[in-house]
């Protein structure tokens, strides 16, 4: 295994070398997705990188920092400061030369990498966003959004929730580019939790979302039968299996029903 590690970063550093950052980046995530089934048990390397004055260049240094073992279908977190500082433009052209990965990025500047779920998570959120999406067609009032769509927080974060609705009004009166992400954090998310989601860290993106003006929030954990509510100025409220959701007065009148969705 040191071996096949050598002959890996080897190749990824002669791919990166002299490279934008955001093409070094893409190189780093291509490789480690088209390891993640061998890796599951395996010991996988980290790197460390930093530019460097050479020649009167500015050159790409790269050096291996430690290994971990990666799980099959986890989200990866890579740290990148200080080594590097991604700009939101850095960032956004990082995301679309990785279409088929959710990308997020926390306030602290750490990149996470998220691989597609399992058919059956994919399916929940597939009802779950058809629902709020029918409903709000109806209403008129809002707009609604499914996972692949990038928030831009106020606190620097940029994140992805699995479903998301803005009221019309909001959006309206910014006028932001619709080719680049939303610089607004929604009035209401929604995080589905699937198999490989650490539920802690779902729970502080959940806060994270109301910390910066979302006014109400559901966590729907399948895998323990409950959905968390957070709300604007209240403790978390855990509902034990049931059967349905209400907007209140955030999306009021919309109700959805957790039948295919939590069981």
């Amino acid at each position: 295994m040191t071996s096949y590690r050598r002959s890996f970063f080897r190749d990824l550093f002669r791919r990166a070398a002299a490279s934008p950052i955001t093409n070094f980046l893409t190189t780093v995530i291509l490789s480690i997705s088209r390891l993640e089934k061998f890796a599951r048990n395996v010991a996988l390397p980290f790197c460390a990188c930093s530019h460097q004055a050479q020649d009167n260049k500015s050159v790409l240094v790269c050096s291996e920092i430690k290994c971990d073992r990666i799980p099959t279908m986890t989200a990866l977190v890579l740290n990148l400061h200080p080594a590097i500082e991604l700009t939101d433009e850095q960032f956004f052209q990082l995301c679309q030369n990785n279409r088929d990965l959710r990308l997020e990025r926390t306030a602290e500047g750490e990149l996470i990498i998220m691989p597609p779920t399992g058919w059956k998570s994919g399916n929940r959120n597939g009802r779950l966003t058809q629902r709020l999406f029918n409903w709000t067609d109806a209403d008129g009032k809002g707009i609604a959004f499914d996972s692949s769509t990038g928030f831009k927080l106020p606190n620097g974060a940029d994140r992805s929730p699995n479903a998301a609705w803005i009221k019309k009004e909001r959006l309206e009166a910014l006028n932001p580019n619709p080719e680049r992400f939303l610089p607004l954090v929604p009035d209401f998310v929604v995080e589905l939790r699937s198999a490989s989601d650490n539920l802690n860290t779902l729970q502080a993106k959940i806060q994270e979302y109301i910390d910066c003006g979302a006014l109400l929030g559901w966590l729907i954990d399948p895998q323990n039968q409950q959905v968390e509510i957070y709300r604007q100025g209240n403790n978390v409220e855990v509902l034990q299996s049931p059967s349905a959701l209400s907007g209140e007065d955030v999306l009021p009148g919309f109700v959805l029903d957790l039948g295919q969705i939590l069981n």
